[in-house]
């Protein structure tokens, strides 16, 4: 059995209630009691919160790791190491792996090795929509869910064929699965390595439209109208796609976005002087679309906020800027990344936390993400204020390419719980 943990002198974040306020929390492997908790159970460990912040473990709903095929890049033990130290208590992981986790024994795979080797991190796959992610012919969207996949989705590789997508919305409607879609026409995008704009004239290099977003984005909430399907578009990046999404919450459609914490602070200039660790997909884009970006989150209009871990090795990243690979790691940096809305002022705290803890939790059915009595008890201690200057040299990934190096940042995780039990900190 658990031994049982009271944090006080607290500031509970609860999403779920709105709020922040002084209190205390009482837990297990669940959470017992929270707000007034008048005593503990004898044999309890008694932490003095001193101030400190109290919020659910996030929910980071996309994250790619090596594990199985690329352990050069990631692996359950390294992600779970980066996770813990940075309050993600879950994981979805990406099903672009070698074997793709494209069948239920792959997906029984990662349930049983990942939280194995993950030091306690809840790692939960998100499966192939397609066979091998070709696009084509759809997998077993039924016995992957039965076997515990949380999503479908076919990763960085849109699927460029309607009816193929209209197909996997209408089957997946039927066990009530949600599909994560990257919106972005292939044929737009091709040979782009940034921001299609000034800048990227300035400097050189072939642009990746935001139009290559928004026609897909267009299409994928049209068939998501047909079909009754449950959507969630995957990391949107420009101001011109949100207009269709607020239209299809409107109708009340299933449709939910989420967006990268790396395009909600940076924009395509962190990119000048062909800076390689802020070479993404979707790329960084204008300042205006930043900010709103930043602007669909604080009014919900963009439901979760993910990290978009993608951790790639030095000699991937180190090259020309066109010969360069995309992706950042953010396992680390998704909480004080997100953290800087909320210090500028832009986002209240709460709509962050929701964005990180409740709404992924919500879109999965998973029962973690609150601060409620009989919640699991997957649980940070923040200092929201502490600040500190981002060594990439010193993430705990694998891989260290982060465009958050050497950027100051403010807030650090002091100790991480996940079903009661201390995974980080203390």
């Amino acid at each position: 059995m658990t031994k049982p943990t009271l944090i006080n002198n607290a500031k509970l974040v609860d999403p779920a209630k709105n709020k922040v306020e002084d209190g205390a929390i009482l837990f297990t492997d669940q959470i017992l009691d929270v707000g007034s908790v008048d005593s503990a159970p004898d044999g309890a460990e008694i932490v003095d919160a001193d101030g400190a912040y109290v919020a659910p473990g996030l929910i980071d709903m996309r994250v790619i790791i090596g594990e199985p095929g690329a352990e050069h890049k990631e692996t359950f033990k390294s992600a779970g190491r980066a996770a813990a130290a940075g309050g993600v208590t879950t994981m979805v992981m990406m099903p672009n792996t070698t074997p793709v986790l494209d069948d239920q024994s792959l997906i029984d795979f990662v349930l049983r090795r990942g939280i194995d080797r993950s030091g306690g991190v809840r790692i939960l796959p998100a499966a192939a929509l397609t066979q091998h992610l070709d696009g084509e012919l759809m997998t077993e969207i039924g016995l992957m869910a039965e076997a515990g996949a949380v999503l479908f989705t076919n990763g960085d590789k849109p699927i460029v064929s309607s009816r193929t997508l209209r197909r996997a919305l209408s089957y997946a409607s039927a066990f009530g699965a949600l599909i994560a879609h990257r919106p972005e026409d292939p044929y737009l995008a091709e040979g782009g390595v940034m921001h299609e704009g000034d800048l990227a004239a300035r400097l050189g290099l072939p642009g990746i439209p935001a139009a290559a977003e928004t026609i897909m984005a267009e299409r994928d909430l049209a068939l998501t109208e047909l079909t009754g399907g449950k959507l969630l578009l995957d990391m949107i990046s420009s101001a011109q796609t949100l207009p269709a999404l607020k239209r299809a919450k409107s109708k009340g459609l299933k449709a939910f976005a989420s967006v990268n914490v790396h395009h909600l602070v940076l924009n395509e200039n962190d990119v000048d002087g062909y800076r390689t660790f802020a070479k993404l997909s979707p790329p960084l884009r204008g300042e205006d679309d930043r900010v709103a970006l930043v602007q669909a989150v604080n009014d919900s209009l963009i439901d979760v906020i993910v990290s978009g871990h993608d951790p790639r090795p030095a000699e991937d990243k180190r090259l020309p800027f066109e010969e360069a690979a995309f992706g950042a790691v953010g396992l680390e940096t998704l909480l004080p990344g997100a953290l800087t809305l909320h210090h500028k002022g832009d986002v209240a705290l709460n709509t962050l936390f929701r964005a990180m803890t409740q709404r992924p939790a919500e879109l999965m059915n998973l029962p973690q993400g609150r601060l409620t009595k009989g919640a699991p008890a997957d649980i940070i201690v923040i200092d929201l204020g502490a600040p500190f200057r981002l060594d990439s040299d010193k993430l705990r990934s694998k891989s260290n390419n982060s465009p958050f190096d050497e950027k100051l940042l403010q807030g650090a995780v002091k100790r991480t719980f996940i079903a009661g039990k201390t995974v980080f900190g203390g």
